[in-house]
């Protein structure tokens, strides 16, 4: 039976990670927008292919979660939300579940299927076309699995394993259908370490990089601070 999970107690002794889509990382098929380019835009004028954009973080420690948030338009041959490495590809001239294509990606379909490694099962339901949701992602590197979630209802584990990739792996969605967004919505992590916890303290005090340029503090400090900004 699938459960109900308050989302703050999906990330334990966590922090608001401020990750964003990745304008340098992505298919020409994409546009970025929103405040910091929250929001992934697919396919503006018309689709002849699929179009995908990974994330900025970086994966391969402790625990993450974040939620991409779906507008109304939920259509088309496959729109993916999952993890991959450097070397998933982000654009095809085709229409294909890109995400889990290979053995370098893994993804969950609005149609309900999980795909790695170009094989696919079946894991949910499919999502009601037309209907904007929200689907919520739950990496933990220490365990090696990904859980989804749907408006707040866990999926279950979808994969595991995870911890024996070698490869940095990144959040990444995709898309064949025109005109359709995904937007990122709320986004947790556990901490690095003692420093990582003492940085971000530092931050929830302070109202935006100006009011961080004024401390009275050594430049090496401020880019510190400055890199879990969002950027």
């Amino acid at each position: 039976m699938h459960d109900l999970i308050k989302m703050p107690f999906l990330v334990r002794d966590d922090c608001t990670d401020n990750w964003t889509w990745n304008k340098r990382d992505k298919s020409h098929e994409v546009r970025l927008y929103g405040r910091q380019g929250f929001t992934a835009h697919f396919h503006p004028n018309w689709s002849n292919g699929t179009a995908g954009v990974r994330g900025t973080r970086i994966l391969n420690y402790g625990k993450h979660y974040w939620e991409i948030k779906i507008s109304q338009r939920i259509f088309g041959t496959s729109m993916m939300f999952g993890i991959g490495t450097q070397r998933a590809r982000l654009h095809v001239d085709a229409f294909v579940n890109m995400l889990g294509e290979d053995g370098q990606s893994w993804g969950l379909s609005h149609k309900g299927l999980l795909w790695h490694n170009g094989k696919w099962r079946q894991y949910t339901k499919p999502f009601k076309e037309n209907e904007a949701t929200t689907v919520g992602l739950l990496f933990d590197w220490n365990q090696g699995t990904l859980t989804y979630f749907k408006d707040g209802l866990s999926l279950g584990v979808a994969f595991t394993g995870l911890n024996k990739i070698e490869d940095d792996l990144y959040p990444i969605v995709c898309s064949t259908a025109a005109k359709t967004e995904m937007s990122l919505g709320l986004r947790k992590r556990s901490y690095f370490n003692l420093q990582d916890r003492c940085r971000a303290v530092i931050l929830s005090k302070l109202r935006g990089e100006n009011e961080l340029d004024n401390l009275p503090l050594p430049n090496r400090v401020k880019y510190f601070l400055k890199d879990a900004m969002v950027h």
